[in-house]
């Protein structure tokens, strides 16, 4: 009986050391995509925020020239 439950024991410790290894492997490949989504939702509001900055200005100019009529 002996000679079952040891082996069986480190087998099942060896299968929860692989599993655990798995659960790491994947949360790190889970958290560089996410970070390289992040920093692309980055430079899209960088680039939105600049447009944004662009268009106000412009805005301002056509005010600028409509109160100018008057």
């Amino acid at each position: 009986m002996k000679d079952i439950i040891i082996p069986g024991m480190v087998m099942v410790t060896l299968g929860v050391v692989a599993l655990g290894c798995m659960e790491f492997y994947f949360r790190l490949v889970r958290q560089r995509a996410e970070t390289a989504a992040e920093e692309r939702y980055r430079e899209l509001a960088d680039q939105t925020n600049a447009r944004l900055t662009e268009l106000t200005s412009r805005v301002a100019a056509v005010e600028q020239l409509l109160r100018s009529v008057d």
